[in-house]
């Protein structure tokens, strides 16, 4: 089949799965196989150019391309999802895509460069805050935005904390008997990088859905931020002072 015939299909089919609902090309998507990646929750988890949860798309592109069947290896792990490749986080399954999506996804992942943008080295602002108990806490975000009031990051964590996640959680971060207190998980050494992959993934076996393609990463991190306020006892219970807000 003639390169344009197979271009204009796939643009076709793409067009025709996301009718009415999405458009064709959402963030400036150019090419079918992003679109189609755009409007799973791929980048819920994935960048281009940067780790989120899992690897960047370049850097997926990177290791797979050369390889003999890396189509049919990345087909059948976004399929399947698992974990084991990249690290112990598990990717969520995509058992719903059919062969010609996948094969759309996979094949505008393999036509990245395959090299990764370089992150700025530059070392994080530090923050730090006194405790109740007198200790120092030293954070790379800040709490507060001017006196009592917390940031709209802060805030807006607290919002979508309370609006889905306090169904499990208890309302305020407080815990409850269908899930853990998440303030002790921060207090006991949870790092921020985990608490993205296990809300992002989540854990079916006990329960704990996927919040892959609900959340953005950066909503994801509001509510980290959020928490990570609690659990240093630093933000109260109820709604934070916040004027913006």
């Amino acid at each position: 089949m003639p390169p344009q015939l197979l271009r204009a299909n796939l643009l076709f089919a793409c067009v025709s799965i996301l009718a009415g609902t999405h458009p064709a090309y959402p963030n400036n998507a150019t090419v079918p196989g992003e679109a189609l990646a755009r409007n799973t929750d791929c980048f819920s988890c994935h960048a281009v150019d940067h780790k989120v949860v899992g690897p960047a798309f370049d850097e997926i592109a990177q290791r797979y391309r050369a390889q003999a069947g890396a189509s049919a290896k990345l087909k059948a792990k976004i399929k399947a999802g698992g974990s084991g490749n990249w690290g112990d986080v598990p990717m969520t399954p995509h058992p719903a895509l059919t062969d010609e999506q996948l094969s759309a996804v996979v094949h505008w992942i393999l036509s990245l460069k395959g090299q990764p943008v370089e992150q700025e080295s530059r070392a994080p602002k530090i923050y730090q805050y006194t405790l109740p108990d007198g200790s120092q806490a030293k954070l790379d975000f800040p709490l507060f935005a001017k006196g009592n009031d917390v940031t709209g990051d802060v805030f807006g964590g607290w919002e979508q904390f309370n609006s889905y996640c306090f169904r499990c959680h208890g309302e305020d971060a407080t815990g409850s008997a269908y899930a853990p207190d998440l303030r002790q998980s921060l207090r006991a050494g949870m790092t921020r990088d985990e608490f993205m992959a296990i809300a992002m993934a989540g854990n079916p076996p006990k329960g704990m859905p996927s919040w892959a393609g609900f959340f953005t990463p950066e909503e994801m991190n509001r509510i980290y931020e959020y928490v990570k306020g609690r659990s240093l006892q630093l933000i109260p219970a109820g709604r934070p002072p916040n004027r913006a807000g």
